[in-house]
């Protein structure tokens, strides 16, 4: 699969007092890679919940901080390596600033499909399963 790229910049809002990027901000910019990886796909969240009753939460996340990003970093967020057993999406995300390619951070992300109204396992709709294959 080629990795689907997603830039972010720092701002003042993302980073402690020393302009360094806040560790949970981290979390938001690789959620919002991925979101914008499945909306790449046809994939959207809020429809996907109202239309076939189905979520995906995480259910695990590893994260390895390499080297501090910083105010005014522009930051490239990959999606790549997903693999599909099951109710499961795992993902492997890396975080590179662009400025210097340098690795900030990566994730092992594993994300499970609920049922919305009951938060109970289950498997990913054919169609989506469908989208993520075609992409690779």
């Amino acid at each position: 699969m080629q990795p689907f790229v997603w830039n972010v910049r720092v701002y003042w809002e993302d980073t402690d007092a020393g302009g360094v990027v806040y560790h949970a901000r981290y979390l938001n910019f690789f959620e919002r890679a991925r979101t914008e990886w499945l909306r790449s796909l046809g994939v959207r969240q809020a429809k996907m919940a109202a239309e076939d009753n189905n979520i995906f939460v995480i259910r695990n996340m590893n994260i390895d901080f390499a080297v501090a990003a910083r105010l005014d970093d522009e930051l490239e967020t990959s999606v790549h390596s997903v693999q599909l057993p099951g109710a499961r999406m795992v993902f492997k995300q890396d975080m590179i600033r662009s400025s210097d390619r340098q690795l900030v951070a990566s994730a092992d992300v594993t994300a499970v499909c609920l049922r919305a109204d009951s938060f109970k396992v289950t498997r990913m709709p054919a169609w989506i399963r469908a989208e993520i294959k075609n992409a690779e």
